[in-house]
């Protein structure tokens, strides 16, 4: 599967959706909330020509009413991808400088793998971005349905639509979405992925996300650098 090629349309678009809907909504950027709040501004990233346009529509109806959160930010929409990598590898760093019995050398973050590896991630991340857009329970069965058809407009990989249909229509379980991790440094960006989709002032989102972390098995001095390092990325620039 081809998973990297669609994650990385998908945090890329955030930051055009963003600047779409503060175009039409002056004063109010982003908060228009709930998934009819984003329906004028997702008629026109559908009209669009290429994948841009579509992962837009596709990040619009995964995020739901969470369009005026945290994406608002630069941690997920600077670089797709590789910004995930690189928040995880400074939250990593700055873990293992500070205890004595967390393990050493570099850390083998996204950004620093090769493809194969980075295939992997990748399907961890999306993994977990399809969750935790479920945590607050918005996602009904109409909506499923409408991601899956613009999902499936991005990619022409008949295993990952497929794959994609399935992660969509499971029970939201973070003991099943933590299995993918197969490593530390994976853990750890699938842990800030969800950091950026939900609302933690939500109870059911915090709930999740704390249920996510212990599944992960990430120590809590690491499950609070993450936290941090998002943090300094959503307020920087």
């Amino acid at each position: 599967m081809n998973t990297r090629g669609l994650l990385d349309q998908l945090l890329k678009s955030g930051q055009d959706l963003l600047q779409n809907k503060a175009g039409q909504n002056p004063g109010k950027g982003a908060a228009a909330g709930g998934l009819g709040g984003l329906s004028g501004g997702l008629g026109s990233l559908l009209s669009g020509a290429g994948g841009g346009a579509l992962a837009g529509g596709a990040m619009a109806l995964l995020l739901g009413n969470k369009s005026a959160r945290k994406l608002g930010g630069k941690a997920l929409t600077y670089g797709g991808l590789a910004a995930l990598g690189v928040i995880a590898y400074k939250a990593y760093g700055n873990w293992q400088a500070q205890q004595a019995q967390a393990p050493q050398g570099e850390p083998q973050t996204l950004d620093r793998l090769p493809a194969p590896q980075v295939e992997v991630h990748s399907q961890g991340i999306l993994k977990a971005l399809v969750a935790a857009a479920k945590a607050d329970g918005h996602v009904d069965a109409r909506e499923r349905q409408l991601i899956e058809g613009e999902l499936v407009k991005l990619t022409h990989d008949a295993e990952l639509q497929r794959w994609l249909e399935a992660e969509l229509n499971k029970p939201l379980d973070p003991a099943e979405v933590a299995r993918a991790a197969t490593s530390p440094e994976m853990a750890a960006e699938m842990y800030i992925a969800s950091v950026l989709m939900v609302d933690e002032e939500h109870f059911m989102e915090r709930a999740y996300l704390e249920e996510l972390a212990r599944q992960l098995k990430l120590d809590p001095a690491l499950k609070s650098q993450l936290e941090a390092q998002v943090r300094v990325e959503l307020n920087a620039g």
